[in-house]
């Protein structure tokens, strides 16, 4: 039986999500498990995405002042 998705770490998700990916490209999977597969992992691939992004947004980086030294910190700004 599988795990309700919302009761999944960010880790096992990850990992359901990997082992769906190497079913669906194996070929090997039948037509309606495949399309079962593709739904929970669509909905795998975005929990993980929402993890990702309350992640990110929990994460500081250290401002340094004029001498260099820390000053404070600031939310993380990606790319």
């Amino acid at each position: 039986m599988e795990q309700d998705i919302e009761e999944l770490s960010f880790e096992a998700g990850l990992r359901e999500l990997e082992a769906i990916v190497a079913r669906l490209e194996s070929g090997d999977t039948p037509l309606e498990e495949a399309i079962r597969l593709y739904e929970r992992g669509s909905v795998l691939r975005a929990r993980c995405a929402e993890r990702l992004d309350v992640a990110q947004a929990r994460i500081e980086a250290i401002r340094l002042g004029p001498d260099g030294k820390p000053a404070g910190v600031q939310p993380f700004a990606a790319g």
